[in-house]
């Protein structure tokens, strides 16, 4: 489950039923269905400045809000599974071997982008051991055959990785992308 998007999804569905309550409540205000506001009663009664901290509270809100804001739309941009250090130990008395997610993929990723027809890739493998699961986005060229870079990837790149790595299974999600730049030749 995509945590980042299915937070958004529910986020997203509970503002804008705030919005529409709001909106609701202003229309059926104005119609006078609802009598709980005078329509021709000002908004604020009297002309006077509320108290400072007022003022001082409303720009705390502005300030966190807007910090949310930020932090939403930076989450936005990082798209990729937390990884993390998986650890290799079957008896502790002889020590442990520690492998950081990422440098375990890099030799794979470089292998990745020496495919035929591949422009540009990258991977993240993240979970433990017990439940790995590896995210691919490759970037292709327009001319590039997907087909044979989905074989080239299922028939040789991963069983190598899922070897390497020592994995029965490796549940895999792969992106491809097209680049918008044409390919150089040479010749």
């Amino acid at each position: 489950m995509n945590r980042p998007a299915a937070l958004n999804r529910f986020l997203l569905a509970v503002i804008g039923l705030l919005l529409l309550a709001a909106g609701g409540f202003g229309l059926a205000t104005h119609f006078r269905v609802l009598r709980l506001v005078d329509p021709e009663a000002p908004l604020v009664p009297g002309t006077e400045e509320p108290p400072t901290w007022v003022f001082y509270v409303i720009a705390a809100v502005a300030v966190v809000v807007g910090l949310l804001a930020l932090r939403w739309l930076l989450a936005q941009l990082a798209h990729r599974p937390r990884t993390g250090v998986w650890r290799f130990e079957t008896d502790p008395a002889y020590g442990r071997t520690e492998l950081r997610a990422d440098d375990a993929v890099a030799p794979f990723v470089e292998e990745l982008r020496g495919y035929p027809g591949v422009h540009k890739a990258s991977a993240s493998l993240a979970g433990t051991r017990e439940t790995p699961a590896l995210a691919l986005i490759v970037t292709c060229e327009q001319d590039g055959d997907l087909a044979e870079i989905r074989r080239h990837l299922t028939e040789e790149g991963l069983p190598r990785l899922k070897e390497a790595l020592e994995l029965d299974d490796l549940p895999v999600e792969i992106e491809f992308r097209f680049t918008s730049r044409a390919a150089a030749r040479v010749g």
